[in-house]
C-alpha cells in the first residue's frame, strides 16, 4: 500500500491578514482537487484560527509567543535569543515529517513593510535550509518579491530563495528582484497571484445610477526604509483618505469601509470619527470571499491593500489604487488598469478625485477588460498547479492531477 504524501504549509496564517488565509485556501483547493490523500498541516502564526478556519493540524511558528513584540528587559531578549535557537531544532522536526512544504503566495521575499530580519525571514530561511538538508522539497508559489537593502534581511532572503526546489513569482518585478538579489531565476516562472483562483461570487449589473463605492484601508506608515517619516506618511495618507471621503459623501455616495488586516480597525474608526455621516458605514470581512462578496455589489473600489485589489479585480469591479509598492503597480498593468494608481506615501485628494471620476467615466470597458484578464489569470494558475505538481510531488501523485490537468 502505498503512503499518503505528507505536504506541509508554511507562513504568517491566521495571524489577521486576509490575503495570506486567501493565499492558504487557494492551494488547499489545488492540493483537495489534485492531491485528494494528502495528509495536510502547517506551519503557522495563528495555529488555531487556522485549525478552526481551514480544518487541518496546525503548530505554531515561533515557540516564543512574544517574537513580535519589542523586547527591552533582559529577560525578554534572552528570551528572544533562546527562542531563535529552540524554533531552529522545531522546525527542522516539523520540516522532516514532511515530502513536500509548500509557501503559499504572499510576499515572503520581500520588505515593502516594516520587517525586522530575526523575524519571518529567519523562519523562511530555517524552513528551506532544513528542506534541503533533510531532503524535504519547499515550494514557493506565486510569492512576492522585491530587493532589499537592509543586508542581514536581504543575505536571508537570497539564501531562502536559493534553498527552495522550486519558486514561481506573482509578477514579472518580483522575479527580476530576486535575479537583482544574485538568485539563478532561469528555471522560474512567473504566474497570477493565487487567489486568483478562488471561487468568485456572482456580480450584478450596476445601478444606472451611482451606488456605493468600497474604500479599502490599512494602517500604512511606510515600509523598512520609511521608518524615520512613519508618523508623516500615515498622516498624510489619512487625511486625504478622510478628503476623499468626506467629498463623495457630499454628493450623496454610500461608501463602505474595508479592512484586509485587524490593525486597520484603527483607520476605520478614526475615518468614522471625523466623516460622521449615514452614508459611510463599515464592514467587518473575515475572509477574501466576504470582501469579494462586498466589491461585487459595489460600483466601484478604491484601496491599498494588495489582496483588497484583487478581490476588486477579481470581480470585475473598477478599482483604484493606492500603491504603496512596485508590486500594486505591477498587479494594475497586469489587470489593464496601470492608468489608475495613485501613490499610498503622497496622497493628493484633489488628484485622486479626478483619478476616480476617470476610472468610473470608463468603468463600462473596464469591466470587459477584467473579464479578459480574469480569466487569462484563471487558466496561467490552472497550468502552474500542473507544474507544481511535477516539480515537487512524488511520482505516485502525478497521475491523478494528469488526469485533472486541464
Amino acid at each position: 500500500m502505498t503512503r499518503a504524501t505528507r505536504v506541509g504549509v508554511f507562513g504568517l496564517l491566521g495571524s489577521g491578514n486576509l490575503g495570506n488565509d486567501g493565499s492558504l485556501e487557494a492551494v488547499l483547493g489545488y492540493l483537495r482537487t489534485e492531491h485528494p490523500d494528502a495528509v495536510v498541516d502547517a506551519l503557522c502564526g495563528g495555529p488555531e484560527a487556522v485549525t478552526a478556519r481551514f480544518g487541518i493540524p496546525a503548530t505554531r511558528l515561533h515557540w516564543n509567543r512574544a517574537e513580535y513584540r519589542t523586547a527591552s528587559r533582559a529577560g525578554a531578549i534572552a528570551a528572544k535569543g533562546l527562542g531563535k535557537l529552540v524554533d531552529a531544532v522545531r522546525t527542522a522536526a516539523w520540516v522532516r515529517r514532511h515530502d513536500v512544504v509548500i509557501v503559499p503566495g504572499m510576499g515572503v521575499l520581500e520588505a515593502t513593510l516594516p520587517l525586522r530580519p530575526w523575524g519571518f525571514p529567519y523562519s523562511l530561511f530555517l524552513l528551506c535550509a532544513s528542506g534541503r538538508l533533510l531532503g524535504t522539497r519547499v515550494a514557493l508559489v506565486s510569492v512576492g518579491a522585491a530587493e532589499i537593502r537592509n543586508r542581514p534581511t536581504r543575505a536571508l532572503v537570497r539564501w531562502s530563495a536559493r534553498l527552495a526546489a522550486y519558486r514561481s513569482y506573482r509578477d514579472d518585478r518580483s522575479r527580476d528582484a530576486m535575479r537583482a538579489m544574485g538568485v539563478d531565476t532561469t528555471r522560474d516562472e512567473v504566474y497570477p497571484d493565487l487567489a486568483f483562483s478562488l471561487p468568485t461570487p456572482e456580480t450584478s449589473a450596476p445601478a444606472d445610477s451611482p451606488g456605493t463605492v468600497c474604500v479599502g484601508v490599512m494602517d500604512f506608515h511606510g515600509g523598512n526604509d520609511d521608518r524615520a517619516r512613519a508618523d508623516e506618511i500615515y498622516r498624510r495618507y489619512l487625511d486625504g483618505t478622510i478628503r476623499f471621503v468626506r467629498t463623495l459623501v457630499e454628493e450623496g455616495r454610500p461608501v463602505r469601509l474595508l479592512t484586509g488586516d485587524d490593525c486597520d480597525r484603527s483607520v476605520v474608526a478614526a475615518i468614522l470619527d471625523a466623516v460622521d455621516s449615514p452614508l459611510v458605514t463599515a464592514a467587518e470581512p473575515a475572509s477574501l470571499a466576504d470582501l469579494m462578496h462586498e466589491m461585487a455589489a459595489a460600483d466601484s473600489v478604491v484601496a491599498v491593500r494588495y489582496h483588497n485589489l484583487i478581490c476588486a479585480l477579481k470581480t470585475g469591479t473598477p478599482a483604484l489604487a493606492l500603491s504603496y509598492a512596485a508590486k500594486s503597480d505591477a498587479l494594475m498593468h497586469r489587470m489593464g488598469l496601470g492608468a489608475y494608481c495613485h501613490p499610498a506615501r503622497e496622497v493628493d485628494a484633489d488628484r485622486l478625485l479626478e483619478q476616480f471620476r476617470a476610472l468610473e467615466k470608463h468603468a463600462p470597458e473596464l469591466r470587459r477588460t477584467l473579464a479578459e484578464r480574469n480569466r487569462a489569470a484563471a487558466r496561467q494558475l490552472a497550468h502552474q498547479f500542473t507544474a507544481l505538481t511535477a516539480a515537487v510531488f512524488p511520482a505516485a501523485d502525478h497521475a491523478h492531477a494528469l488526469r485533472e490537468a486541464p
